[in-house]
């Protein structure tokens, strides 16, 4: 058997985590790049770049937050390193902070508030109304490739991973099925900026949230005055301290959720058959018995994929992180990614491992504080319940080729994969 291929080494002066070209290069590379900044003491400074047909211009640059250890003690200190200012690299106006991310762009006490009224909306009981949902969707997907695809191959991120979470938050919501492919278009568009393929202008990608943002308060409005069995109607129903959603409130809301309810547990269960079909020892053990590790192969899909990569939060004073001083007002950016990768937490972090321990925490949902992700259960159940009915329905399923990526440093989207069964 020949010897492994070492893997790749990057100095420090040639990383530019600012360079779109650093994100659609390849991937040992950037794994290799983080593993530099991770050994690296204290905090690489990277100047923001100009962004194309962008009308704002470039800010002062950040703090890239690449250890596990860092990126939880931040995450957990929402006093100290706040996302009022913009939880993306790119500094926005406020309202548009807010028109596009909701509460994840807020702070307390307005944060607090709404995500006290939305989560009525995720409490364990309504996540558990939609637990049948789930599995007859994921059976119902498995049905139609059977009977869709006679010669046994399509693409597995338009019909597997993308048409479960599509389904299921469009059906909690609501939503009825001849709008689907609308809603999938929206979210393409809304997290494709950077990709060609899906974003084309600034101007088409603020006409698209726009058509989003109205047809979500025609929704709630039509909610709150004809409830129905759907959790719009509980959220535009849901009260704390006197106080309900505004339409407006939830037309942004509902841009935020379900434009990560779609795309980030689409990009996991991509991710994990592809680990699945590269690594056939770990997909044999979960084959084998899917009860007992299923939980933990969930986390280590998530670790292994992280789908967003990084979010950032603002310095509201001088401060430290681990020693190392912040000024007030520094933008710092916490890469997932690289966190999930830490040697100093995860026993050979490279290595996909169902069994893998659920302590240390993997941070793809966050690491904890107010903005830990409000859908992470959800989504887990959804991870769970298409792997386990595609282990057994098409147990022999694998990815036969290489995948499609999608051109972005904040979502480890794939675009496309074709998959083959027997």
């Amino acid at each position: 058997m020949p010897t492994p291929a070492a893997p790749p080494t990057v100095a420090l002066d040639e990383i530019d985590l600012s360079d779109m070209e650093f994100w659609t290069g390849p991937r040992d590379v950037r794994e290799a790049a983080f593993r530099t900044l991770r050994d690296t003491p204290g905090f690489i400074h990277f100047d923001e770049r100009v962004i194309e047909d962008s009308p704002f211009p470039p800010g002062a640059g950040y703090l890239a937050l690449t250890r596990h250890a860092d990126i939880w003690a931040v995450s957990r200190n929402p006093t100290l390193f706040c996302s009022g200012q913009g939880s993306n690299i790119g500094d926005l106006p406020q309202e548009m902070n807010e028109f596009f991310g909701s509460m994840i762009n807020m702070d307390d006490p307005k944060h607090y508030r709404l995500r006290s009224i939305v989560s009525k909306g995720f409490t364990p009981k309504e996540v558990a109304r939609v637990e049948e949902m789930i599995v007859d969707k994921a059976r119902t997907i498995i049905d139609r490739l059977e009977e869709s695809f006679p010669d046994r191959t399509c693409d597995f991120v338009e019909h597997v991973a993308a048409a479960l979470p599509l389904e299921i938050i469009c059906d909690m919501m609501g939503i009825p099925p001849e709008d689907y492919a609308r809603v999938l278009a929206w979210t393409n568009t809304i997290l494709g900026v950077g990709d060609p393929e899906f974003v084309t202008s600034y101007e088409e990608l603020m006409a698209h949230s726009l058509e989003m943002f109205v047809y979500a308060q025609a929704l709630g409005e039509d909610r709150r005055a004809s409830p129905r069995d759907d959790i719009t109607s509980v959220l535009m129903a849901a009260e704390v301290d006197g106080e309900q959603l505004t339409p407006q409130e939830f037309g942004s809301f509902f841009i935020l959720l379900v434009v990560a309810g779609n795309e980030t547990t689409r990009t996991a269960i991509s991710h994990g058959m592809k680990a699945l079909t590269d690594h056939p020892d770990q997909r044999a053990l979960l084959q084998a018995d899917f009860a007992t590790h299923a939980r933990t192969a969930v986390e280590e899909i998530v670790r292994y994929a992280t789908p967003v990569i990084h979010f950032r939060r603002t310095a509201t004073e001088d401060t430290e992180i681990d020693g190392h001083p912040v000024a007030a007002d520094t933008k710092v950016v916490m890469f997932y990614n690289s966190g999930n990768r830490d040697e100093r937490v995860f026993d050979d972090p490279d290595r996909f491992d169902v069994t893998r321990p659920l302590q240390p925490a993997q941070v793809g949902f966050g690491a904890g504080g107010p903005h830990f992700c409000l859908g992470a259960n959800l989504a887990r159940r959804e991870i769970s319940v298409m792997f386990e009915a595609l282990l057994d329905h098409l147990p022999n399923m694998r990815i036969v080729d290489e995948p499609v990526y999608l051109q972005s440093n904040f979502i480890n989207g794939i675009k496309r994969m074709q998959c083959a069964w027997d």
